[in-house]
């Protein structure tokens, strides 16, 4: 006999009470098929409460051949005794394939079962069949490709990748899993296709400059393949930021606002991992203090955003284009990209990157150094304002008698006003009553 404790509780997304049999219950066993299996128990209400059937025998005779009919799965039907009460459990374990009930795909969502239909049916059959979205054939041929890319790509794998001077293009492609059947797959279309936004029309990324949240002052449209896609968006990104000149020894750098390398990575990022069934396209967003990236497709499962910031394993989204781009050292061994990030950011003395899944994607933050005395001039802050600033990140803190001493021209009125101007546009947080009152610097980041 089972105890009670084992059968009443709460539904949840292996578990579901019924009262009784309905043929629509396959819909609930295809669910659990297709998830993380689950157990149906017949003659329990949706409370956990025991009733009992009274039909036990017809079921047990019946029902198996009814789920083997209509689902193709073997799922054992058993009765058990509860308190002197019979019921049914069906035990339905993860199927292996796509199970289906009336040619519709269910998945269980916490304790409920939805149909899977659209974009997420596609993405639901190919993780079932362990195929990734950039494997499947695209409509276009081999002579759409664009020589002048894979002659490019050529040349950059030459390290990583050993290509014959005989090999044609076509055995090229098709070592590198990028053209069946004199298709092109999807990966091959977007790498090396002369124009893949005529078959993928969400392959392109928009670069915008912005003032504020709304003030948008310029837009680039970037398409073509990934390739030229790469450069395109970091020269769009380099237009809208500023460079400065450095004498190293007798060479001359350029330092940019951002590591370059930082923001070159973010942009192979979100060309490899983004979710091409996805309509969104890839959004960067250039404002006074931070570049934000954004790529539809969140992490992988079993990936963290904590895990980011240092070495961890990857499982890329799109298996040939990430590889593609391994041969052509764009990136170094997979998952290490936002480790690495992070690295060139903080070697250049900038706040970290900021990793975050935002909507049904994953978003990069990249921060300027805000305690620039130019930048801050740019902000619009006075002179004796920005002495206040840089005083606060030097000591961490400053209050109204430390100002009174170091800027005594001034009136106590006026620094205090200076004080809250600070406050309110993040650069201080206000601690303390108002004789102990001090002022705080939040961080070397700022958030409008």
């Amino acid at each position: 006999m089972i105890r009670l404790s084992h059968i009443a509780g709460k539904e949840s997304q292996t578990v579901e009470f019924k009262l009784y049999w309905q043929d629509e219950y396959l819909k609930t066993l295809c669910a659990f098929a297709n998830t993380d299996g689950g157990e149906l128990l017949l003659g329990v209400s949706d409370d956990g409460k025991i009733k009992g059937l009274k039909n036990v025998d017809h079921l047990l005779e019946t029902l198996p051949n009814k789920i083997r009919n209509n689902l193709n799965v073997v799922a054992p039907v058993k009765a058990e005794l509860v308190d002197g009460v019979e019921i049914i459990k069906i035990e339905v374990s993860p199927a292996e394939v796509p199970v289906s009930y009336k040619g519709k795909f269910y998945i269980r969502s916490g304790s409920t079962t939805q149909e899977v239909n659209g974009a997420e049916l596609m993405k639901f059959l190919m993780s079932k069949q362990k195929l990734s979205w950039d494997a499947l054939l695209s409509d276009a041929e081999i002579n759409e490709t664009d020589e002048e890319t894979i002659f490019r790509f050529i040349n950059m794998a030459g390290e990583r990748l050993a290509i014959s001077e005989t090999d044609s293009i076509e055995n090229i492609l098709k070592n590198l899993e990028l053209l069946k059947d004199g298709k092109l797959t999807n990966a091959g279309l977007l790498l090396f296709g002369r124009n893949p936004n005529g078959y993928i029309l969400n392959a392109t990324a928009r670069v915008g400059r912005f003032k504020s949240e709304t003030n948008i002052i310029d837009t680039i449209e970037i398409k073509g393949n990934l390739f030229n896609q790469v450069d395109g968006i970091v020269e769009a990104i380099k237009k809208h930021i500023n460079v400065r000149f450095e004498i190293d020894g007798i060479e001359r750098r350029d330092v940019w606002d951002y590591p370059l390398p930082a923001i070159r990575e973010a942009c192979i990022n979100a060309l490899i991992h983004r979710d091409y069934l996805d309509l969104a396209e890839i959004q960067i967003k250039i404002y006074d203090n931070r570049i934000w990236f954004w790529n539809p497709g969140r992490l992988p499962e079993g990936v963290t955003v904590d895990m980011l910031k240092r070495e961890h394993f990857s499982k890329p989204r799109n298996r040939l284009i990430a590889m593609v781009f391994y041969y052509a050292g764009l990136i170094e061994r997979w998952g290490t990209g936002t480790k690495r990030m992070v690295e060139l950011c903080k070697k250049r003395g900038l706040p970290e990157p900021e990793f975050e899944e935002f909507g049904n994607g994953f978003s990069v933050v990249f921060y300027k150094n805000i305690y620039d005395k130019k930048h801050l001039i740019d902000l619009g802050l006075n002179e004796r304002q920005i002495r206040i600033v840089l005083y606060a990140k030097e000591y961490k803190e400053v209050t109204i008698s430390t100002l009174k001493k170091i800027i005594p021209d001034v009136s106590e009125k006026t620094l205090y006003r200076d004080l809250m101007e600070l406050v309110d546009k993040g650069f201080l947080k206000e601690y303390g009553t108002k004789r102990g009152r001090r002022y705080v610097a939040l961080s070397d980041i700022y958030r409008t």
